[in-house]
């Protein structure tokens, strides 16, 4: 599980995508999982989370049509 201090969604987005599989935890923010190389939604989820989960997601479609 990677920890992320600080809330920046490409640095984030650049890890998932590498890895493809696994959880990491953001300061602020929670607890994510992600699979094939996107992040989920978790279970019981804040509008926060989803917010996360959109830009998050956002960031690695744009790192892969680069």
């Amino acid at each position: 599980m990677r920890m992320f201090k600080r809330y920046v969604p490409k640095m984030i987005a650049k890890h998932v995508s590498r890895l493809f599989s696994g959880r990491i935890y953001i300061d602020g923010r929670g607890g994510y999982e992600f699979n094939n190389g996107q992040l989920l939604v978790p279970v019981k989820a804040q509008q926060r989370h989803y917010q996360t989960v959109n830009e998050i997601n956002q960031e690695i479609r744009r790192l892969k049509d680069c």
